[in-house]
C-alpha cells in the first residue's frame, strides 16, 4: 500500500469529521424521506387498503338486489361508504360541499332489469348513473368503477344461481339470502429465484430508493473539500510534490466509499426499526449470507457511482455554490426520472425507458432483484455493470479536465 495514498486517505477523513453539518444532513435528508414517503405511498403498495375517498348510494329502487348490491360494494371496504341519501340531487350537493366524491345512482326498475340489462330484451332500460367529483383522481375513479362493476356481475351471478337452483329443484335453503359469499379463487405470488413469497411493500421500494439518493448527495462535501483545497493551493503543493492527480482522486474514494456504506446501514436499520414505529411494516432483508453479500456489492457499486460523480462534480465546478447547484439539480433529474421519487412502475411507457438512462435507476434494480426476487450475482451483473461502467467513466472525465486545466495554465 502506498504511503501516500494512505497519507491521502487520513487526510480526507480528517477533513471530512470537520463537516458535522454536512455529515448530519446525509443521515438526516434520507430518514425523512424513508418515513415520509413510505408512509404516504403505503396504501398504494397494499392490495386491498382502504382508499380515502367517501362515496354515497342513492336507492331509487328499494329492491331485495338493490340491497344486495350495496351489501356487495360494503364487502369490497375499499372505499369509505357514507350513510344513504334520498335522491340525485342530494347527492350531488353532498359532492358540491365535499361531503363525498362518489354516488351511485341505482335507477327504479334496477331488480326487475338485473338480468337484461341495456335494452336486451329490446325494451329501454334506465342506466346505473356514476357522479363523481372531477378533481378526483382518474385512477380512483376507474378503481371505483371497477368495484361497481365487479359488484353488479356478483349480484347477477347470485341471481342466475337463484333462478337455476329453482329451475333444476336443486335445494335451497329457506329464508337465506342469494348473495354467495364466493371464495377468493385468485392468489397472487411474488416471484423469487428461490421461493414464493408476498408482494412488496411501500418500505421495500423508499428505503433503497432514498438510500440511492442519499449517496449520491455526497456530491456537496466532496465538491465542498475538493474546491477548497484548490482554492486554498493545496491541490498545488501536491502536484508539486509529485502526486499525480488520479493518485489525489483515489485518496478521496474511501473515505467517501466508508461513509456510504454507513449510510446504508443506517438506513437498513431506520427501515427495520423506525419505520415500524410509525405504522408501516418493517424493511425484511434477505436472510441468508449469500444474499446479503449480493446487497452490498450493489451498495458498493452505487457507491463508486455516487463518489465518482461528486469528484466529476467537483472538477467541472469553479466555486462551492456552483458545485452545489450543478450537483443537486442533477441529483434531483437523476431520482426523479430513475424511479426514486415517483415508482417506476407507475410511470408511462415512454418515461419507463427514459428512466433506464438514470445511474439511480440502475441501483435501485439492483436492490430490488436482490431483495424482492433474492437474484444471485449473474442476474446482478447488468446494473451493476453499468454503475461500475459509469464510475469509471466518471473518474476519467475528472482526470481529463484537470490534465486541460494544467495544460491551459502552463
Amino acid at each position: 500500500m502506498s504511503p501516500r495514498l494512505l497519507a491521502l486517505w487520513l487526510k480526507e477523513s480528517i477533513a471530512l469529521s470537520r463537516d458535522r453539518h454536512g455529515l448530519l444532513a446525509l443521515f438526516i435528508m434520507p430518514t425523512i424521506f424513508i418515513l415520509v414517503m413510505t408512509m404516504a405511498l403505503r396504501d398504494a403498495f397494499t392490495p386491498g387498503a382502504t382508499i380515502d375517498a367517501a362515496y354515497v348510494i342513492v336507492d331509487l329502487d328499494r329492491s331485495p338486489h338493490s340491497q344486495a348490491m350495496a351489501r356487495r360494494l360494503d364487502k369490497a371496504a375499499t372505499f369509505h361508504r357514507q350513510a344513504d341519501v334520498a335522491d340525485a340531487d342530494t347527492a350531488r350537493q353532498g359532492i358540491l360541499d365535499r361531503h363525498h366524491a362518489l354516488a351511485l345512482v341505482l335507477p327504479k326498475g334496477f331488480g326487475e332489469r338485473l338480468l337484461t340489462p341495456a335494452g336486451a330484451d329490446g325494451q329501454a332500460t334506465e342506466p346505473l348513473q356514476l357522479l363523481l367529483d372531477p378533481t378526483l383522481s382518474p385512477a380512483l375513479q376507474l378503481a371505483f368503477r371497477n368495484q361497481v362493476m365487479a359488484a353488479l356481475g356478483a349480484v347477477r351471478a347470485d341471481e342466475l344461481t337463484q333462478r337455476a337452483g329453482k329451475l333444476f329443484g336443486l335445494p335451497l335453503v329457506p329464508g337465506k339470502s342469494a348473495d354467495k359469499d364466493w371464495p377468493d379463487e385468485i392468489h397472487s405470488v411474488a416471484v423469487r429465484s428461490d421461493q414464493s413469497a408476498r408482494l412488496p411493500s411501500s418500505v421495500q421500494q423508499n428505503v433503497p430508493a432514498w438510500l440511492i439518493f442519499a449517496m449520491f448527495f455526497v456530491v456537496i462535501p466532496v465538491s465542498s473539500i475538493f474546491i477548497i483545497e484548490r482554492q486554498q493551493g493545496t491541490l498545488q503543493r501536491l502536484r508539486a510534490i509529485g502526486v499525480p492527480f488520479r493518485l489525489i482522486l483515489a485518496g478521496k474514494l474511501l473515505p467517501f466509499f466508508v461513509l456510504n456504506q454507513v449510510q446504508a446501514f443506517a438506513m437498513v436499520l431506520v427501515g427495520m426499526f423506525v419505520v415500524p414505529l410509525f405504522g408501516s411494516e418493517a424493511l425484511e432483508m434477505p436472510a441468508t449470507l449469500p444474499l446479503l453479500i449480493n446487497w452490498w456489492l450493489v451498495a458498493a457499486a452505487v457507491s463508486l457511482a455516487a463518489v465518482a460523480w461528486a469528484l466529476l462534480i467537483a472538477s467541472l465546478a469553479r466555486t462551492s455554490e456552483q458545485a452545489t447547484i450543478v450537483g443537486g439539480v442533477g441529483n434531483i433529474l437523476m431520482g426523479a426520472i430513475g424511479g426514486i421519487m415517483v415508482p417506476k412502475f407507475v410511470m408511462p411507457a415512454g418515461m419507463q425507458a427514459i428512466a433506464e438512462l438514470s445511474p439511480m435507476a440502475w441501483g435501485l434494480e439492483g436492490f430490488h432483484s436482490v431483495m424482492l426476487r433474492h437474484a444471485g450475482f449473474a442476474e446482478l451483473l447488468p446494473p451493476i455493470g453499468k454503475l461500475l461502467a459509469f464510475a469509471i467513466l466518471s473518474l476519467l472525465a475528472a482526470i481529463w479536465l484537470n490534465h486541460r486545466a494544467l495544460t491551459n495554465r502552463s
